[in-house]
């Protein structure tokens, strides 16, 4: 869904006219997302698996190329998909690794997402069963299948909007769980006091930096 790069974005006005502009196609993703079916989540976890430091749209591809090859129910080695210039994915070997261990954990990944527990928790037993899942990563996932319920994908993206609106001071240089967690609850914070809801926010956030609203 392609929107348009903002120029500019130097008051909380500008942020307004910007989520004007944008409200209708980003809760129509929204909904989008909602309406996947649990069918697809398999493939929605091997794309956020396969997305952190490589091209969204080589990682979209190689899930297409390994669902026609029906990855899901059949013993294929993906790392030459993954390794394919047309559609490199970095750390390739690495996260072949991890795509085939997804196949034999999906039966217990499917379980836990189907129970009625908050996102939060989702997110946290994610991250700790899930190899190639961290805390954006997983939350990646849940917003992806519509379950994230206000929880905030802290991208590059995001992170230079957050520092450009002086929510946050500056960029951490790593991320780890604690420093998530506390820009997470800034950025929910500044969401609650402009009254745009985050995970609204989040996708407002996305299209300003890269011209489209990508899952």
């Amino acid at each position: 869904m392609k929107t348009h790069p903002i120029e500019r974005l130097d008051t909380l006005d500008d942020l307004r006219k910007n989520y004007a502009l944008r409200q209708d196609a980003i809760r129509k993703r929204l909904s989008e997302f909602a309406a996947v079916p649990t069918s697809e989540y398999f493939y929605e976890l091997m794309y956020c698996i396969l997305t952190p430091q490589s091209n969204a749209v080589h990682a979209d591809r190689v899930v297409s190329q390994l669902r026609t090859n029906g990855f899901h129910h059949r013993e294929i080695n993906p790392e030459p998909f993954l390794r394919a210039k047309e559609n490199y994915i970095r750390f390739h070997h690495t996260k072949a690794r991890y795509l085939i261990l997804l196949q034999y954990q999906f039966p217990t990944i499917a379980h836990k997402l189907s129970e009625p527990v908050p996102a939060s928790e989702l997110r946290d037993w994610l991250e700790g069963n899930v190899l190639g899942m961290g805390l954006k990563e997983a939350t990646h996932f849940l917003r992806n299948i519509g379950k994230n319920n206000g929880l905030s994908i802290l991208d590059r993206h995001i992170l230079r909007t957050l520092k450009r609106l002086k929510v946050i001071r500056e960029i951490p240089k790593s991320m780890n769980r604690k420093k998530y967690l506390h820009v997470e609850k800034q950025f929910i914070k500044y969401s609650t006091r402009i009254g745009i809801p985050v995970d609204e926010l989040d996708l407002l956030f996305w299209s300003m930096a890269t011209g489209e609203i990508r899952k």
